[in-house]
């Protein structure tokens, strides 16, 4: 009776030991999510001002579409590869890159002179930005414990969401 009462205390305090979370690692958690926001809030950005892009490219309207559509699938293309490519560098290395291209490729954008560069940079920007999204769900499982997970992947995913009603009115307007 006694050796179980002595058991219960220590795996107590190992599951506690468990629970802790490094400061570090939750920094750069954070700055994964603030990354991969920012992903999303282009996507958010261009769908709103396309008739902006459109006069200041002097692109027609059956091209236009090509900006987002461009994007999009690309970076639907590389979201099923960022599994593959995470265990073949490793995460924080596949997120680094796809920030540090996504980074780059917005700087190309924005010195698109025509529609079709403008087309291709952002083919780009959607492919190397599409490993940034899959790589914070795939830190969040690794950095924190199973009880904190239900926490989490909610915040994750409604920062992205929180966004669409107010670009649908400005879109609007």
């Amino acid at each position: 009776m006694a050796a179980t009462a002595t058991a219960s205390p220590a795996a107590t305090s190992g599951a506690g030991a468990e629970e802790r979370m490094d400061p570090r690692r939750l920094i750069a958690f954070f700055a994964m999510v603030v990354g991969m926001f920012m992903a999303i809030l282009d996507i958010q950005i261009v769908s709103a001002s396309l008739a902006e892009i459109q006069a200041g490219l002097s692109a027609g309207s059956d091209e236009i579409g090509w900006v987002q559509t461009s994007y999009l699938i690309a970076e639907v293309i590389m979201i099923p590869l960022s599994g593959t490519l995470a265990r073949i560098v490793s995460t924080r290395v596949l997120f680094s890159v796809a920030a540090a291209g996504f980074t780059a490729s917005s700087a190309l954008a924005a010195t698109a002179t025509n529609i079709d560069q403008m087309i291709v940079y952002r083919a780009i920007q959607g492919f190397i930005g599409g490993g940034m999204i899959p790589s914070v769900f795939a830190a969040a499982f690794t950095i924190f414990p199973p009880s904190k997970r239900n926490i989490v992947s909610p915040i994750i995913a409604s920062s992205p969401l929180s966004l669409r009603p107010s670009v649908r009115r400005s879109a609007a307007i």
